[in-house]
């Protein structure tokens, strides 16, 4: 690394997702050729505002959105074709090129068949008061025919033959669970290939060796960010399970989801909002409840890019990014949404989960009953949204900020004051060159 600056950086939330990655990335992938996503699906929903336009984007990374920077979708996510080529179509009509030199797709990344998001509402359906939470786009049906060896790979997606192979040997069991168990049509092989063709067509000049091609650019020096979807919190083996989703969500799994070693990631972005927030149902030790709850909602815009369900909101749990910090080795921690809590009188800090606990209950009930330790602290009237460098903004506004540095243990090198591309407090030389 030249000077020691870190060339390839993991970007990741630290919370239950929604923390503000697409922002956070889209940032980093003005100084990066290659943005790589490396797991989840299209049930993540990435928001940027560019020139005071929102878009959402669910498959495609975030750094799209800026010009040289070559996006993959790597091996470890999971692909809905139809939706993968409706974003495509869009960022197209929004005049953002889409073509095989800006969008590569790994051939070993899974399909969201339509069978599988079928059996994921009937399965949620099946739960009733017990619901999940999940999106129902079938994302964790399919990671669970990966793990089980029964998956459509984008590889199949894009050839004929083996797709009609493999259908002919997973279809009977699809056909007799959601017939038998659930009441549910599925779609015959040839209703399937029929509804495969246009899409793998659209598809196929993308699809290429993206391992490969990541070495080969890091061999000669290229710069490389890894985008991971939803939370740390939400990850199938680390989150509150079994509220959680179906793939890993940790840096550690830019690993696997791109195929690269531990060797090749140099930093770690966290990316924590300065409050926190989750979508569907599970543990929430710090949730607000009442007006305050629905007050910071309303400000933060607080309803899911994805499916607009609204969040839940509560104060900032400092021993959950603390853990998420751990577990994901990061170096670099970005608070999100800072300016949302102007104008709240006091704010409430979330210090301990009880002098017996250590780390993060691995039981949900267990987090659930969690007996929290509080600090409050002063909160500030003055709007922050034009602050552009730490001296800027009011002393209660650092102060919070500094004790949230020394409670997680990592120091917050940028702070995002606004939903804009430039409204942001850089910190540390990894976001200094970015903004500048």
């Amino acid at each position: 690394m030249s000077d020691q600056f870190p060339i390839n950086k993991a970007a990741v939330g630290l919370q239950w997702g929604d923390e503000g990655k697409g922002k956070v990335v889209d940032l980093l992938a003005s100084q990066a050729r290659y943005v790589v996503r490396f797991q989840g699906g299209n049930n993540a929903g990435h928001t940027l505002v560019v020139n005071g336009k929102k878009r959402v984007l669910h498959l495609i990374p975030s750094g799209i959105l800026q010009p040289g920077v070559t996006c993959i979708i790597g091996n470890g996510v999971v692909i809905d074709p139809e939706v993968l080529v409706q974003e495509i179509d869009n960022l197209e009509k929004d005049d953002v090129p889409i073509n095989p030199s800006r969008l590569l797709i790994s051939p070993g990344a899974h399909v969201v068949m339509p069978y599988a998001r079928v059996l994921d509402g009937c399965r949620e359906e099946a739960l009733g008061g017990k619901k999940i939470g999940t999106t129902r786009k079938g994302i964790g049906p399919t990671y669970e025919d990966k793990v089980a060896r029964r998956g459509i790979r984008i590889a199949d997606l894009i050839d004929p033959t083996n797709l009609r192979q493999s259908l002919e040997s997973r279809l009977p069991e699809k056909h007799r669970i959601l017939s038998e168990w659930y009441g549910a049509p599925i779609q015959d092989i040839d209703e399937l290939l029929a509804w495969a063709a246009p899409l793998a067509e659209r598809l196929r000049p993308y699809v290429t060796d993206t391992i490969t091609l990541l070495h080969q650019a890091m061999e000669s020096g290229e710069t490389v960010l890894f985008e991971g979807a939803q939370g740390t919190f939400l990850d199938v083996d680390h989150g509150t399970y079994p509220f959680v989703t179906s793939s890993n969500c940790v840096a550690g799994a830019a690993c696997s989801g791109a195929g690269v070693g531990p060797k090749d990631i140099h930093a770690v972005v966290g990316i924590a909002k300065a409050y926190t927030t989750r979508v569907g149902s599970g543990p929430f030790p710090t949730e607000l409840l009442g007006e305050v709850g629905e007050a910071i909602r309303a400000k933060g815009m607080e309803f899911g890019a994805t499916t607009g369900r609204p969040r839940r909101c509560g104060w900032f749990d400092a021993p959950l990014v603390q853990h998420a910090c751990r577990l994901n080795g990061v170096t670099h921690l970005t608070l999100t949404k800072l300016d949302v809590l102007s104008g709240m009188p006091d704010l409430r800090i979330a210090t301990s989960y009880g002098p017996s606990v250590s780390g993060v209950p691995a039981n949900a009930d267990a987090l659930e009953k969690v007996e929290l330790s509080w600090e409050t602290m002063a909160g500030w009237d003055e709007d922050i949204t034009a602050c552009r460098d730490w001296d800027a903004l009011p002393d209660n506004c650092k102060a919070y900020v500094e004790r949230i540095e020394e409670l997680v243990g990592v120091p917050a090198s940028l702070l995002s004051v606004g939903p804009g591309r430039s409204q942001v407090i850089p910190r540390d030389p990894i976001f200094k060159r970015a903004t500048s």
